[in-house]
């Protein structure tokens, strides 16, 4: 059987962008992404982080800062009844390591997470705030949205007429099952 999934951009999407933000003291939720994340666990879905760190590249923090930030953020969750199922983040930028399969707009990170969770991506969706999280969601094969927190504002006016486009990860939640 494969698993419907909701892949969820990070920063901007999910907690307000700060820039590089890796430690459990400066995050902060977007209002209703826990709701959003609820929801979509109660219709069905498994939900799934993907999330380029560049900041582990340029040395500002390390995967393991990273890692142990995403389980405090399941520790949370776990409060509300609900867990992130998995966490994959891209630890590369352009300018300082290699070129990578992983870094958005490339879909490495949709599809690693597919073969981990034999994910149905006709069947699934990615929800981020960035044009470069929109094309990896359509180079995968997955629906993708664009919330218009974090970079979403801005980013939007690089979006074709058939692309969609909602306020914030509530609103994506809500359409996703609207639309399932």
């Amino acid at each position: 059987m494969t698993n419907k999934v909701v892949f969820l951009d990070r920063d901007g999407t999910l907690n307000v962008e700060k820039g590089y933000v890796h430690r459990i003291e400066d995050w902060e939720w977007i209002p209703g992404a826990i709701d959003a994340i609820v929801s979509l666990k109660k219709a069905g879905f498994l939900v799934i982080v993907i999330t380029n760190q560049a900041g582990i590249a340029r040395g500002y923090y390390t995967d393991t800062e990273v890692n142990l930030l995403h389980t405090k953020i399941n520790e949370e969750l776990k409060e509300h009844g609900v867990a992130i199922d998995g966490f994959y983040h891209c630890p590369h930028h352009p300018e300082f390591s290699e070129a990578c399969e992983c870094r958005k707009p490339m879909p490495g990170l949709i599809n690693e997470a597919s073969q981990d969770f034999d994910v149905d991506l006709g069947g699934s969706w990615l929800v981020g705030d960035k044009v470069s999280d929109i094309q990896a969601g359509l180079a995968a094969g997955v629906k993708s949205i664009l919330v218009l927190t974090g970079y979403g504002n801005n980013d939007r006016a690089q979006l074709g007429n058939n692309d969609i486009c909602v306020a914030d990860i509530m609103a994506a939640s809500r359409y996703i099952i609207s639309h399932t």
